[in-house]
């Protein structure tokens, strides 16, 4: 598609080009545009229908939008914004430089900029902050046949009109109500004897991922968000949960990396804002596995009376550290999905150190078998060794899962606590326990 749409270009064949992305879905076309030359994409943009435009201009990323609005006339920015949902206009403003958030909210009427300013003001990774104002609200009063004049009459402004909300003067919410339930039921039927009264809903602070894990939990289209007074303001809908999802997701395997999250594409972002994602945590990481350095040091009388010793401690530590990080990442996995909580914790401990315990001796028989017939070392070395190794896992599948719902009870992200830190923590005590174990079996 795109070398057609280049072939086409150079023959100024602008018709045929019009004619061959009428019918694209937004996603695709938006995909298509940014993989053309920053020349080209403003002049096919232009040859989109006008709807398919403002849908197909939502899906693009912030520097393709940017790049466009810079060139937009007017008349074209109107248009696109007149089109657009509020909740991706707020997404789209908040990755904008001032000089053309000030030229997009030119373009907005004063009830849309100020709707878009109270979503600018919930906190960032809220509900508040993901949530649209554009949805389908109905009365307790009303029958079936008022609710889908009531539905017709706002589907062109709303994000769904599948599932329909339904709220009292003061919009406080009273329940909810699908439009296959509305089909089903007779047209004289009364909404307040039909529809659901136990809501499921969340409040404008409340963190965006629980959302999300609501949205999946309960298999919802949509979820109503209210304020303070539990009074209708937006809802989040399923395709902003897969978006929160999305971006938790990267955040937590870039902190499991010992990366500082970043919102910006790999491709997009520059050596020296890479530079200072991955600097910091590398020093610090740097600077505490010193402390594995200062233990061997402290030990070099009982290295140097059994110099064999030396050639087990890479792989003493590495187990360790692989037995903590899977521990620790099913943990943080159970977390993020709200399996595991903080009265948890014993059940969490007693089942890890069973597992570790398991583990533990089957890779102290296979390493004492190794150390036997392969090493050749003396009985009591290959003792030293083997059993290092159950205390080792033993220690680290215990800090594995308990630093990270340690982290979260005390307002920190777990996936911090994943491999990097744990790796460095179970280093040191894998040494201390070998040399300590050492010097009581081997007498050193």
């Amino acid at each position: 598609m795109q070398e057609k749409i280049l072939e086409l270009l150079e023959d100024r064949k602008y018709g045929e080009i019009a004619a061959l992305v009428k019918d694209m879905n937004p996603a695709d076309a938006a995909a298509m545009l940014q993989e053309l030359p920053e020349a080209r994409m403003p002049v096919v943009f232009r040859l989109l229908p006008k709807e398919l435009a403002a849908e197909t201009f939502a899906y693009m990323e912030g520097d393709a939008q940017e790049l466009l609005i810079q060139g937009f006339t007017d008349k074209e920015l109107d248009e696109v914004m007149e089109e657009m949902f509020l909740d991706d206009a707020v997404d789209m403003i908040e990755e904008m430089p001032a000089n053309v958030v000030k030229k997009i909210l030119r373009h907005v009427d004063a009830d849309t900029r100020k709707m878009i300013n109270q979503v600018l003001n919930y906190p960032k990774d809220s509900a508040g902050s993901i949530m649209t104002m554009e949805y389908v609200d109905l009365k307790r009063r009303m029958t079936v046949e008022q609710a889908f004049e009531r539905i017709r009459a706002t589907a062109l402004d709303s994000e769904t009109v599948y599932t329909c909300y339904v709220t009292d003067s003061r919009r406080k919410l009273e329940g909810v109500i699908t439009v296959r339930e509305l089909l089903m039921a007779p047209k004289d039927a009364v909404l307040m004897d039909i529809m659901e009264t136990n809501v499921k809903f969340v409040t404008t602070h409340t963190d965006q991922e629980e959302a999300a894990r609501l949205l999946s939990k309960y298999d919802f289209l949509a979820l109503p968000v209210v304020d303070a007074e539990e009074r209708l303001v937006g809802i989040v809908t399923v395709d902003d949960a897969i978006d929160v999802i999305q971006e938790e997701t990267t955040e937590d395997m870039e902190m499991m990396a010992a990366i500082s999250p970043s919102d910006r594409p790999y491709l997009k972002t520059g050596v020296f804002t890479t530079w200072k994602q991955r600097v910091p945590w590398l020093l610090l990481l740097m600077i505490s596995a010193t402390f594995t350095s200062t233990i061997i040091a402290s030990y070099e009388g009982a290295l140097a009376a059994s110099v064999v010793l030396t050639g087990f401690i890479p792989m003493l530590m590495d187990t360790g550290g692989n037995a903590g990080s899977q521990s620790s990442i099913t943990v943080i996995r159970g977390l993020s999905l709200g399996e595991i909580r903080y009265r948890d914790v014993p059940r969490l401990v007693g089942k890890e150190l069973c597992v570790a315990v398991l583990c533990g001796l089957s890779l102290a028989a296979a390493n004492f078998i190794k150390l036997m017939l392969v090493d050749r070392v003396t009985l009591p070395v290959a003792a030293v060794v083997s059993l290092t190794l159950v205390c080792v896992v033993l220690v680290s599948n215990f800090v594995g899962s308990v630093l990270p719902v340690l982290a979260k009870r005390i307002g920190f992200d777990p996936a911090v606590m994943a491999s990097p830190f744990i790796t460095t923590i179970v280093d040191a005590v894998a040494l201390i326990i070998y040399f300590n174990i050492a010097k009581l079996l081997l007498g050193i």
